[in-house]
């Protein structure tokens, strides 16, 4: 590109002609046609683009969506070359081209050459660049903030079940033993005999409840047989008494000896008392069972959260993921299959325990959005020599190589605003590289897309 090119751009303002032909001639002009993509979102900045004539669009993907966020018209307008003061910079939206023209690629080591000349300029463009990051970092802390928010709220759901399946067991049975003191009331004033009373209850510890729950429609079945055996021997409650006895198994010949045992006025309190004992004992299982999932839950999330423990300690990386998986339990219930495949004697490892239930949270959760809720979730874990390997895969569609070769950059993303944990892979990697000296890699194809996380048994020391 001549000199003459780019003198009358007012971004080269204050450079003298040496100074702009040494830009110049360490730099190249790049000529295009509508539709080239010059550089794309999330690769490294390390060119500086400058437009001498043409227009290009500046879009970002959003989901399975591109955005325009801006149009370059004018001569002078620029993009990238962050790299000439962050290492790590990145262009944050693609540059696509929308018409004939040409630019001036600069490299951003050329760039940073010229900033060392203007200091104030330096110093201007550095901190617009970290404003724009630190926008980008509090987007990213908004949409983590949803994401607890729905998480919290899949958990409150997770807690609110059983916690109402107690509830409604115990009111339950408040009128069952209500009922179960009355039939005993009753039995006394029939004034039965001690060995009739000790036969009666024999009989009762002999039944065995069912292992399993009767199909509904065999079950209703059951229970009209044993309603009419009761309203042939005179029980006017036959609709109260039938119910439990078929839940618990009782059948017509044990009815038979039972009114062996006790005929006349008092067979029916009788009946009604061991009904209600055998009530009384499911609600009871009913309530144990639902606070005993309460107290798995809390200490899931205890777990989870590693709110009681110290920031770095050896931990069971598969306590970790069960963990996980209880909190994810509300998106794992319905079309999706898990399939454990934990290593033997796999040992324990020092680490980050919560940051590492961070990683676990988004690599499943990401696992189970690229099978849109449906498929197999396949998670092992084994030992390798002096370290521990986890592997999330699922049978998903897989990752186009363009976006496997890019999803542990900065700020790259598939999904939606609202949509996932809003935890990058770009996070996730720096969590499992940086705070644990492991490494995370992709191997992914349609069916079958795996991402494994490789941790040191031990930390080294600072």
């Amino acid at each position: 590109m001549r000199l003459e090119d780019v003198r009358p751009l007012p971004l080269f303002d204050g450079l003298s002609d040496d100074q702009l032909r040494e830009v110049v001639e360490a730099s190249e002009e790049v000529a295009f046609e509508p539709g080239v993509d010059l550089w794309r979102e999330g690769d490294p900045a390390e060119f500086w683009w400058v437009v001498v004539e043409g227009t290009i669009d500046l879009v970002r993907r959003l989901g399975r969506e591109e955005t325009v966020l801006a149009r370059f018209d004018a001569p002078g307008r620029w993009a990238g070359g962050f790299r000439a003061w962050d290492a790590d910079g990145v262009y944050l939206a693609t540059g696509r081209t929308t018409s004939v023209g040409r630019v001036l690629r600069v490299p951003a080591a050329v760039l940073g050459d010229l900033m060392a000349a203007y200091p104030l300029i330096s110093h201007l463009i550095d901190g617009l660049f970290h404003t724009a990051r630190n926008i980008e970092a509090g987007a990213r802390q908004r949409e983590s903030l949803a994401a607890l928010g729905t998480l919290s709220a899949g958990l409150a759901h997770e807690i609110n079940n059983p916690a109402a399946a107690a509830t409604r067991a115990v009111d339950s049975l408040e009128g069952e033993l209500d009922a179960l003191l009355a039939s005993l009331g009753r039995l006394a004033q029939g004034a039965i005999s001690a060995e009739q009373f000790t036969a009666l209850d024999e009989l009762r510890r002999e039944i065995e409840p069912r292992p399993a729950v009767l199909d509904p429609l065999a079950l209703a079945d059951h229970e009209e047989v044993l309603a009419s055996w009761l309203r042939g021997r005179g029980v006017a409650r036959e609709w109260a008494i039938a119910s439990p006895l078929a839940a618990a198994g009782v059948d017509v010949a044990w009815c038979e000896r039972a009114a062996d045992v006790l005929e006349g006025p008092a067979l029916e309190p009788a009946l009604e008392w061991v009904a209600s004992t055998y009530a009384v004992t499911t609600l009871l299982a009913e309530v144990k069972e639902s606070t005993r999932r309460v107290s798995d839950l809390v200490a899931a999330v205890k777990s989870y959260s590693q709110m009681d423990r110290a920031s770095v300690r050896l931990i069971d990386v598969t306590e970790g993921i069960e963990s996980t998986l209880l909190m994810l339990g509300h998106k794992l219930r319905e079309g999706v299959t898990v399939v454990r495949d934990y290593g033997p004697d796999v040992p324990r490892v020092e680490a980050y325990a919560g940051e590492l239930n961070q990683v676990w949270t988004n690599l499943i959760d990401n696992a189970v959005d690229a099978m849109d809720g449906e498929g197999t979730l396949r998670i092992s874990t084994r030992a390798d020599e002096d370290a521990v390997v986890v592997g999330i895969g699922d049978s998903g569609p897989g990752m186009p190589p363009d976006v496997a070769a890019r999803a542990f950059d900065p700020f790259f993303t598939t999904k939606g605003v609202g949509k996932g944990t809003g935890l990058g892979l770009d996070i996730a990697r720096r969590i499992v590289r940086e705070r644990h000296r492991g490494t995370i890699d992709i191997d992914s194809r349609p069916g079958a897309t795996v991402i494994r996380v490789r941790l040191p048994l031990r930390q080294p020391s600072e």
